[in-house]
């Protein structure tokens, strides 16, 4: 199995469509990206602790594949949108991908520009974060399987 950490907005959206895909075995919630220790829904969502709201995804390379999973990613939000997607608006819903390996990092890379040279979303510039992984750590276990938990529809928008 292989990780891969993407944060598009609100973790429950992102995890929802991570988790219906074959070859995915798990979709977590939680936070990364920031400097401070803080590491609880209430104090990331105040927006002061750096983290973003992310999902790390467990998944077979055998049968899905990165680039899959990036084109997952892309699909399921605005990557123009800076530090916002929909009504949730704050540095904790950015969008980002977190590399776990230089063979990440590059694919990644080459999508985000294969993307901006595709036209989709004609001269916004694509602000996606491209970094290194950081410590995760895990959302509260109400976040983990939210929408389907409480019978929800995905809060995020097809693109």
């Amino acid at each position: 199995m292989a990780l891969a950490t993407f944060g598009a907005g609100c973790f429950w959206g992102v995890e929802y469509f991570f988790r219906e895909i074959n070859g995915v075995s798990n979709a977590t919630c939680g936070y990364m990206g920031g400097k401070d220790t803080a590491t609880t829904y209430k104090e990331v969502k105040t927006g002061s602790t750096g983290h973003a709201e992310v999902v790390q995804v467990e998944f077979d390379p055998e049968v899905v594949s990165f680039n899959d999973l990036l084109d997952v990613f892309w699909k399921n939000h605005n990557p123009t949108m800076l530090n916002m997607q929909g009504g949730d608006i704050g540095t904790q819903y950015r969008s980002t991908i977190f590399f776990h390996d230089k063979e990440q990092k590059a694919q990644a890379e080459t999508s985000k520009l294969a993307l901006a040279r595709s036209g989709k979303w004609g001269q916004r510039h694509i602000v996606t974060e491209i970094v290194p992984i950081q410590t995760f750590h895990i959302a509260e276990e109400y976040h983990q399987n939210y929408l389907e938990k409480n019978n929800l529809p995905t809060c995020h928008l097809v693109y």
